[in-house]
């Protein structure tokens, strides 16, 4: 049995949405780079610039790179013989999003109640908490700043087993059409096949917070994700909408055994930030 103080969650968790916010991992900045020379488009290719540049300032100065900060979102696997000790979990990690909120200076975007009120929590959280048991005596927590530009974009439902793999790509590539620009391109594109209705949302999140370049372990669905990644990019939306063969830089599709009468099916787009870490205990 290994011990550990959630007060060690809370100091992880501050730095960590700092992080994200300010600075943009290697294989990120190496992926945008590329995307910067090999797009055609001149008007893409200055969106590109622009992305660039602006990565680069933020990361220097230690200053968000976007205005959208994010709702926090945590992918917590725990270890089994884990025993947190010093206080409540979830408190502990709320805790660490509002001090790193705090100190960042980072805006504030999280309402206390979605519909009727809206009214503004002050300090980001909650954050939206995903906890996973596995054997063992490790924590691995994976920190998330979902931008709405893109969430506001995304969907699920579900399709029938007629539909099969046509009408899967066909409701992915109609997702990013209809998000247009408003997404923030080029996107990364999170699917998530199978479950249930809910059990799909979370897969096509969780597939956003991949490393970069990451593909799925099974070759037809790493074969599928290359696929869907081509047929968005004939698209032409391009970066920032602007036109060009870059509308997204990566498609991360995962799945789970479901049921005979259906394919539940979500699709969750992420902005080119890609703000995300992860975090060993």
């Amino acid at each position: 049995m290994r011990t550990i103080d959630v007060r060690l969650l809370t100091d992880r968790v501050r730095e960590a949405v700092q992080t994200i916010n300010f600075h943009t991992p290697e294989p990120m900045m190496i992926r945008l780079n590329e995307i910067l020379v090999g797009e055609p488009s001149p008007a893409g290719r200055m969106a590109m610039r622009d992305i660039v540049e602006n990565r680069q300032i933020a990361s220097t100065q230690s200053i968000p790179m976007c205005q959208d900060t994010g709702m926090v979102v945590i992918f917590l696997t725990l270890g089994q013989d884990v025993h947190l000790t010093g206080g409540d979990m979830r408190e502990a990690i709320n805790e660490g999003v509002r001090l790193g909120y705090q100190e960042g200076y980072l805006r504030k975007s999280v309402v206390g109640e979605p519909l009727f009120e809206r009214k503004n929590t002050k300090d980001n959280t909650p954050a939206v908490i995903h906890v996973q048991l596995v054997p063992g005596e490790q924590v691995e927590v994976i920190v998330a700043a979902k931008g709405f530009g893109a969430e506001n974009m995304s969907r699920a439902m579900v399709l029938t087993p007629a539909d099969g793999i046509e009408g899967v790509k066909r409701e992915v590539v109609r997702c990013v059409e209809d998000a247009g620009p408003n997404a923030c391109p080029p996107v990364v594109v999170g699917v998530g096949i199978g479950g249930t209705l809910e059990m799909a949302a979370l897969l096509a999140k969780k597939a956003l917070m991949r490393d970069h370049g990451e593909r799925n372990a099974d070759s037809r669905y790493a074969a599928f994700e290359v696929e869907l990644l081509d047929r968005i990019n004939a698209t032409g939306i391009g970066p920032q909408g602007w036109g060009g063969v870059y509308t997204a830089s990566d498609v991360r599709v995962e799945y789970y055994p479901t049921h005979i009468a259906g394919i539940p099916l979500a699709i969750n787009l992420d902005c080119h930030l890609q703000r995300h870490t992860k975090i060993v205990i």
